[in-house]
């Protein structure tokens, strides 16, 4: 086949399969229009089936994973991919009648007097989409979806390209557990991911690079559709001088091991006193290898997504070293991986005091490296981090309230948890959301119900004629100019 008909035959299947993508929208949005008000029950239904399908499908889906990965924790995934989502799912199936009743609103004096009654009213959209992405490619999928069945919408989701067996389940799952006119999911690469973007919907959610939310920000523009994005950043760590190093080691290294770094709050750059540099980065290296006495045969420690991304990280290290950083690789067994198989891992390393010219401090890490900066006094911390775009995740540790106080008062970030890391999203009463580059709008709890819902505002009127009683109609004379002057006054 000569390159012509090759492109001729690429610009069918594109088109072929943007026309399903406007098809299933058009559908989507007939049904809703005709369904008309969203019940209780219904919305509940929705998200029964969506509890169900996780469920039912369980190590199904992990098992997916584990395909697409190579190598991942089918207990992580397990917590992540498919506790989390559940657990979204619930918290807004028991919190939804309270979260649709109108909010009571006061109309202003003298129509509050007059019979005149407001409120707000939570109205459905219609159709959301939802991109998803690889590296939680279920949680990303069907956390948003907590919020969009809870406020009465229908949904469309695309999924990850670089995670096709899991992807490929999904699709399935779901044409089996729903209607296409109340969800459908789509799988394709980056052509179908652009035209997806480039929907009519009536709200769009996205979790990804912020490079690709830029894309999608523009594409969603050209319809004035509003947009939820859920990127990254490199999340900054600070440990007090009054906070225990071998706790702070501990609850980073926990949240850092999780899905080998590969998490978008996951901690990027950790802030120590610069007397415990020494101190944290023995603590790392007997911790690391307490949870991973193993890593390259080890179930538990999981690979990078695909080849592209390993070599990226190896990268990272390789340009790091050649400057003359600090690199200290911790491989507990000290095995070689360089003979993996089947498998994209990499080591944990630690780059000590790196220089703002490296790599790995440029770019948002994903991965299982960590880059700890000494510091003199938190200023310098706060300092360095406001200089920085804003992060999606801080995390300090202090038992002191007012150096508390001080980081969050002085510092911009998505999200924080004090004394831990990435906890705030377990959270289902607090939002999920960035700020700047790493993101806009949240999602998660009563703040993705009210994100996906139209709050609509409602004045019932009392049965007196409030403009003819007070006489500020035409032909305009004295009697309204001294009402006028009775009214504007400071």
């Amino acid at each position: 086949m000569n390159s012509s008909n090759a492109s001729a035959d690429l610009n069918t299947e594109f088109n072929a399969d943007s026309a399903a993508l406007q098809a299933a929208l058009q559908r989507q949005r007939n049904a809703f229009t005709a369904e008309g008000e969203v019940t209780l029950s219904t919305r509940i239904d929705r998200i029964d089936r969506a509890i169900d399908l996780l469920y039912d499908n369980r190590h199904a889906l992990a098992d997916a994973i584990i395909d697409d990965f190579g190598s991942r924790s089918r207990h992580q995934t397990l917590m992540a991919d498919i506790n989390m989502p559940m657990e979204s799912l619930k918290h807004a199936r028991q919190h939804l009648k309270q979260w649709m009743k109108a909010e009571k609103r006061r109309p202003p004096f003298p129509l509050n007097l007059l019979g005149s009654k407001a409120a707000l009213e939570y109205q459905p959209k219609g159709v959301v989409g939802n991109i998803s992405t690889w590296n939680v490619p279920i949680g990303t999928s069907f956390g948003p979806l907590a919020g969009i069945f809870a406020a009465g919408n229908r949904a469309m989701i695309k999924f990850s390209e670089m995670t096709p067996a899991t992807g490929a389940l999904l699709e399935t799952l779901i044409e089996k557990y729903y209607d296409a006119d109340e969800c459908i999911g789509f799988n394709g690469g980056p052509e179908i991911g652009a035209a997806f973007s480039a929907l009519p919907f009536d709200h769009i959610v996205f979790t990804g690079a912020t490079s690709i939310g830029r894309h999608v920000l523009r594409a969603a523009a050209e319809n004035l559709v509003p947009v939820t994005l859920e990127l990254g950043g490199k999340s900054p760590v600070i440990i007090g001088r009054d906070y225990s190093i071998v706790d702070a080691v501990e609850r980073i290294l926990q949240g850092k091991a999780l899905n080998c770094g590969q998490i978008c709050i996951s901690p990027d750059y950790v802030f120590v006193p610069e007397e415990s540099l020494e101190e944290f980065s023995m603590h790392c290296e007997r911790y690391i290898g307490q949870l991973f006495p193993s890593m390259r045969d080890n179930p538990d420690y999981g690979s990078i997504v695909n080849q592209r991304h390993q070599q990226r990280l190896l990268g990272y290290l390789k340009d790091a070293r050649d400057k003359g950083a600090d690199v200290r690789e911790i491989n507990p067994a000290n095995e070689d991986f360089s003979q993996q198989s089947n498998t994209t891992k990499v080591p944990f390393a630690l780059v000590v005091n790196p220089s703002d010219d490296l790599l790995v401090m440029q770019e948002e890490v994903f991965g299982p490296i960590i880059n700890i900066k000494g510091y003199r006094s938190v200023d310098e911390c706060i300092n360095y981090i406001n200089a920085k775009p804003r992060p999606l995740a801080l995390y300090h540790f202090s038992h002191d309230k007012s150096e508390q106080d001080k980081v969050l008062n002085h510092t911009l970030s998505g999200g924080v948890t004090i004394n831990d890391v990435m906890m705030h999203v377990s959270s289902e009463d607090l939002p999920i959301g960035g700020i700047g580059d790493s993101g806009m709008g949240n999602y998660h709890g009563i703040d993705g119900f009210k994100t996906f819902s139209h709050p609509r505002a409602v004045l019932r009127s009392g049965k007196l004629n409030i403009q003819k009683l007070s006489g500020m109609l035409p032909p305009y004379g004295e009697k309204v100019e001294k009402n006028i002057r009775r009214m504007i006054r400071k």
